[in-house]
């Protein structure tokens, strides 16, 4: 079945404890070394960015290129095995997620179910065994408690969205080389970017990133979460300074920024046991 096919027939229309170090880690991941965040991630994902390398080294243009597709597919499928099975947690908690929000929720997680078994036909067609889906902890070793409150599983699960709309974006120029996949993440990218902006409202923030004073987190995000908008207060866009003609704050959040692979791994690694 073609795999744009696929999408269209599989979509339809929840801090802190005592426990400070993964905290810390989470304030200072800019500062992770590649090897050490990449360690934790399931057999195949390990070597996102890497086999690329290898590939050109060898000399053969079309083994990077399949090479870079299938690395970007793998960490975007881990990326929706993280919230699919965040929001199936929140959803099965009792008494967490109030009756008049359970809908939002109910959808949400349909389609990241959804695109869990698209990225997952999808490596399929290339001949790409998909990566397993790791064993997850949303508490971040101790730091969060989202399951047992509510406002902490709205603050994760806008850090999550708003991480999975960057990476995206930071993916699209290696899976140009196959255009119903490029078209396919495209529509994945604009549904996240639709469910961050729900979570965001129902926070009471803006649907937009609109950095916090002296850019720590956006919209009453605490600290930890700093590196999921690392990089948003820029205001260069394509040689325009956006900040001279609309501000510095109306400039920067007129233009989302994009997460690297290696920078949106680290993230979702804080989550991975």
């Amino acid at each position: 079945m073609n795999i744009l096919k696929l999408l269209d027939k599989l979509s339809d229309d929840s801090f802190y404890t005592k426990k400070t170090s993964r905290l810390d880690n989470l304030s200072d991941i800019t500062s992770f070394g590649k090897k050490a965040a990449l360690a934790a991630l399931p057999l195949g994902l390990g070597s996102f960015m890497a086999t690329s390398a290898k590939a050109e080294t060898k000399n053969e243009p079309g083994v990077a290129m399949k090479s870079a597709l299938t690395d970007a597919l793998q960490l975007a499928l881990t990326l929706e095995y993280l919230e699919d099975e965040y929001y199936r947690i929140g959803l099965q908690t009792a008494n967490l997620i109030p009756t008049g929000d359970r809908a939002v929720f109910m959808q949400i997680s349909k389609h990241e179910a959804a695109h869990v078994t698209f990225l997952k036909g999808a490596l399929n067609s290339l001949q790409t065994t998909p990566v397993a889906k790791p064993t997850f902890d949303f508490t971040a070793n101790g730091a969060f408690s989202p399951f047992t409150n509510y406002q902490q599983f709205l603050t994760l699960a806008q850090a999550f969205e708003d991480t999975g709309v960057r990476a995206y974006k930071g993916q699209a120029g290696n899976v140009m080389s196959n255009k119903d996949v490029l078209q396919a993440a495209l529509q994945i990218h604009s549904v996240e970017a639709r469910h961050a902006s729900m979570v965001r409202r129902m926070r009471a923030n803006k649907g937009w990133i609109e950095l916090g004073s002296g850019g720590s987190g956006s919209g009453g995000m605490p600290p930890a979460t700093n590196p999921v908008y690392a990089g948003e207060q820029e205001t260069m866009q394509a040689g325009f300074n956006t900040a001279t003609a609309f501000g510095a704050a109306a400039g920067s959040a007129a233009y989302d920024e994009i997460l690297t692979g290696a920078e949106a791994t680290a993230i979702a690694t804080l989550f991975i046991d």
